[in-house]
């Protein structure tokens, strides 16, 4: 059995493109901490099974499989996707990553946790929240006049201080507080007042129902410059001379139970005397309190966090209010005394998850009317409006909560996460139904259940580079990763946010813990700050490529994602594979990211990956060996064929990330033979270069697909089984 015959691209792409909507859904595990980009779990699970099952493809999916004594490794973890859905096939797992952060939420998400153990603390967690601070998060319901509404949100807006003559005014981009899209009407700010107006039509707001002033979309600040509303004088901002930026609550969202059953639409107010005052409340009990778990850490400069220095941030501590910082120190003094240590690093992962949403730079957004957490960008955006979550959240019964970024959010994904991980499925499609499909048998974890004497899994997670990998020969059936792209985000310095906290809660015992930092100078992505470039990135991915394909028995693959919209970001790992003495067997496209994702929202990106499946001996398809632009042309509509039969619509953006899969494939086929591994770096991506430019062109080949003339080139995925491995069909190396 092999990749090459059996990966069935219409079945995986349909399953990966659903996953990528509702990633959670299909994979609850996820929700065991925030991590960036993962690939979906649909697509490792199927080519694992492609590779080891001796079952149809389709057939073995839904079933429950035991591929035990099977090692699989990951050299590039990061979130552990390949990991998870090997150990859940029962295959023995090593994974590296040199981020200590991706180290401990790996661990967290493999670990068998006594699910009984945690939900009881966890209720004690928010029964004690409740009691300390719950107080905190009441507001008056405008309608009926109960004090113990719950605030969803408290919404806050930017402050500055005129220089020509001191007043105080806000940083409004705009006045449009939500759209009336998920509420009946919009809500306008009064520009004068502060008070809130519903509005019917957006274009013409009218006057404010309180003072009878004009109502405006638009607000004063922009472009880093806003007029004082009392000299008229042009401010610039941010002021980073000035310490972080001041806040001022200018609106609330909140859900009142008594009053919802008929009530349409949300609940806003302008904040009140005693909603000023509990805030005032929670500061005053801050400076009472001696933080004891709040990180002092100094934020380091670097391509992502030199835009908080910009702002004025100086510490992680300062991203966050008094009514935030009060929450969290008490969350961790209740998680210091838990005396299970899974279910205390359960709740240190619960706790540093819930920072997304427990920050100052939270947004607001207004159509879906909901928080978006300080990574919905994969960055550190600072806006002019910030939103504030209720810290306890709002449990509604029946595992859901309203709105979202509270404990009762975090504690309720996190209990559907792991228990997924005693009982997986899988989600079959039967018409316009969903149906979930339990998996009987097979589970994910370093022992089954807790069940006394059942046979552990082989679980071995290392917190550091793979370059210095030393592993015993024919060690491996699988290499199966997600490597890090040249021009990736700086996950390092985002995750040192949450790390900072982490560290603070575990204690400094743990090895893996023991650096003040998640960066490390040899992380394999380009960093300015860091002066990483393009030669040290190539090298790292080099070296574990060669250390893997060491450790793996002949002939088993290597597999791993990538994608890009520039062809020379290819280079490196063509590259690594030709100094690992590795030829690219088949190049498979599956879905990988989801279009609608903010951080490619609108930006043209594909949202296809290219799964490179490489080997050290085996036969490759002549037919894929394309050389002419009309031959790669229709090796590309096959492949846009099978995405099409998945229900993918394949945009301009994918079609150029498929070209440049297949021109690398052919590239590392055609250099293999008089390949030196031992030239410089320059010198071999040089080679490779100069390559790519006699081989037909991105451009030329989308201009042939742009035709619709290319006849599709079978591959051999999925070819008869006569056909396969015959002199005629296939080369062998």
């Amino acid at each position: 059995m092999s990749i090459e015959k059996n990966f069935d691209i219409p079945f995986i792409a349909a399953l990966a493109l659903r996953e990528k909507q509702i990633q959670q859904n299909y994979r609850p595990i996820i929700a065991v901490h925030k991590w960036f980009a993962r690939r979906p779990g649909t697509l490792f699970r199927g080519l694992i099974l492609s590779e080891f099952s001796s079952s149809p493809l389709r057939e073995a999916f839904y079933s429950a499989n035991n591929l035990s004594g099977i090692a699989i490794a990951d050299p590039f973890m990061g979130g552990g996707t390949p990991l998870i859905e090997a150990n859940r096939l029962g295959c023995d797992v090593l994974g590296y990553d040199i981020n200590p952060m991706a180290w401990w939420i790996v661990n967290r998400e493999i670990e068998h946790l006594d699910l009984a153990r945690y939900r009881q603390s966890a209720t004690g967690l928010m029964t004690a929240l409740e009691n300390e601070a719950g107080s905190f998060y009441r507001t008056r319901c405008l309608k009926c006049g109960s004090g113990e509404a719950h605030v969803k949100y408290f919404l806050w807006v930017k402050e500055q201080t005129c220089h020509q003559c001191g007043n105080e005014f806000d940083l409004f981009p705009g006045y449009l507080l939500a759209e009336d899209k998920r509420h009946p009407e919009n809500i306008f700010i009064c520009p004068a007042c502060g008070d809130l107006n519903g509005v019917r039509d957006r274009k013409n707001p009218g006057r404010c129902d309180s003072c009878d002033r004009p109502l405006t979309l638009g607000g004063p600040a922009r472009r880093n410059k806003c007029a004082c509303p009392r000299c008229g004088a042009i401010n610039t901002y941010p002021t980073p001379t000035a310490g972080p930026p001041r806040h001022r609550m200018f609106a609330i969202e909140y859900h009142c139970r008594h009053c919802k059953p008929t009530h349409q639409g949300r609940f806003f107010k302008k904040p009140e005397d005693s909603d000023l005052a509990a805030y005032a409340g929670a500061s005053a009990r801050l400076r009472q309190t001696t933080a004891r778990f709040v990180p002092d850490d100094d934020i380091p400069p670097g391509d992502e966090t030199t835009r908080l220095l910009r702002w004025g941030y100086r510490r992680y501590s300062e991203m966050f209010n008094n009514r935030q910082l009060l929450g969290l120190e008490l969350s961790g003094r209740l998680i210091a005394a838990e005396q299970d240590d899974r279910v205390k690093n359960a709740l240190v992962t619960n706790l540093s998850d819930l920072l997304r949403y427990q920050n100052m730079l939270c947004r607001y957004d207004t159509m879906a009317l909901k928080s978006l957490d300080i990574f919905s960008v994969h960055g550190f955006p600072v806006g002019l409006v910030q939103c504030e979550s209720n810290l306890l959240g709002i449990a509604n019964g029946g595992g859901v909560s309203v709105g979202s970024g509270g404990w009762s959010n975090i504690l309720e994904k996190y209990l559907k996460a792991k228990t997924y991980c005693d009982f997986p499925f899988e989600t079959r499609i039967e018409g316009s139904r969903k149906v979930q499909v339990p998996i009987a048998g097979e589970w994910i974890g370093d022992r089954n259940n807790g069940k006394p004497g059942e046979k552990q899994r082989a679980v071995r997670l290392h917190c550091g580079s793979a370059t210095l990998a030393e592993l015993p020969p024919a060690s491996l059936d699988g290499v199966f990763t997600d490597p890090p792209y040249f021009g990736n985000v700086q996950y390092a310095e985002l995750m040192d946010f949450c790390y900072a906290w982490v560290r603070r809660l575990v204690g400094e015992g743990i090895p893996e813990l023991a650096s003040h930092t998640t960066r490390n100078r040899d992380e394999l992505t380009g960093n300015v700050t860091m002066e990483r470039g393009l030669d040290h990135f190539a090298e790292g991915l080099s070296q574990v490529f060669r250390n893997m394909t060491k450790a793996l028995k002949p002939g088993r693959p290597l597999a791993f994602t990538y994608h890009h919209n520039r062809l020379e970001a290819y280079l490196p790992i063509a590259m690594a594979i030709l100094d690992a003495g590795l030829a690219c067997t088949v190049a498979l496209p599956c879905p990988a990211e989801m279009g609608a994702s903010i951080h490619i929202s609108g930006t043209g990106s594909s949202v296809v990956d290219t799964v490179f499946v490489c080997r050290s001996t085996g036969a490759i398809s002549r037919r894929t060996l394309a050389r002419t632009t009309e031959d790669l042309a229709g090796l590309i509509a096959e492949d846009l064929e099978k995405l099409r039969e998945g229900n993918l619509k394949p945009t301009p953006g994918d079609i150029r990330c498929l070209s440049h899969g297949h021109l690398i494939r052919i590239a590392i086929w055609n250099l293999r033979p008089n390949w030196d591994g031992n030239l410089p770096a320059r010198e071999k991506l040089g080679r490779l270069t100069r390559h790519l430019a006699s081989l037909p062109q991105v451009a030329e080949i989308e201009a042939v697909i742009a035709t619709g003339s290319p006849e599709p080139l079978r591959l051999a995925v999925n070819e008869a089984s006569a056909t396969y491995g015959t002199k005629s069909e296939y080369l062998h190396f």
